[in-house]
């Protein structure tokens, strides 16, 4: 009898660990989802890219510019375009969260007319990395100055006559390192439009800025 007294009792005080095991393990995976989730959340960057127009006069920012890259023949393709992306926490990762596009024209080497033209769609988002720096003119007609930034972005892009293509955004702002340009890079099927148009003063081209919520 003592035996199988004893016995019930290590079966007992071993369905006890095996509960308080489970309790344990639950409350640790529920307060890791309880702790952990908005932490995440709260860290993912929801931005707004545009090539911006800049009027002078009044140093106003607003959507509508253009901007240009050339490729190694002295080819160049120019670009209109705004959109908006979610990007994972701590820029690391893709994102297929993105809006937006606009319109590019092609030019042959030296051509001041296009020989191509058409719209392109963002379709993704390779990359985000957000830059220091401090709007420089005065009027943000875009969104909240306060929510102005420097920064890079990779978008995966497609254009309207089938090509894909890779659409980098750069944005400089004042204090801005000098490694970060200002302007778009574009790649267009196998052509790659790697050497930018730098923004000159008194010229309505090659700006772009970041807004981030």
């Amino acid at each position: 009898m003592n035996q199988v007294r004893i016995a019930k009792e290590g079966v007992m005080r071993t369905n006890r660990r095996s509960v308080l095991v489970t309790v344990v393990v639950s409350l640790t995976v529920l307060f890791s989802m309880m702790f952990r989730l908005p932490v995440v959340q709260g860290a993912a960057d929801h931005v707004r890219w545009d090539i911006i127009s800049l009027d002078f006069t009044t140093l106003t920012v607003s959507a509508g510019g253009i901007a240009s890259a050339i490729a190694q023949d002295g080819s160049h393709i120019t670009l209109t375009g705004s959109g908006t992306f979610v990007a994972p926490a701590g820029g690391d990762g893709t994102s297929s969260a993105t809006t937006g596009g606009g319109t590019w024209q092609a030019f042959a080497p030296g051509a001041i007319t296009p020989s191509a033209s058409g719209t392109y769609l963002v379709t993704g988002l390779v990359r985000w990395e957000e830059a220091p720096g401090t709007f420089p003119a005065n009027v943000d007609a875009i969104d909240d100055v306060a929510e102005a930034h420097g920064g890079l972005a990779v978008l995966r892009i497609e254009f309207s006559d089938g090509s894909p293509g890779v659409l980098t955004v750069s944005c400089h702002f004042n204090g801005t390192p000098n490694s970060v340009f200002e302007g778009i890079r574009v790649t267009k099927g196998y052509v790659d439009y790697w050497n930018g148009t730098a923004p000159v003063g008194g010229v309505n081209a090659n700006r772009t800025a970041f807004h981030v919520n």
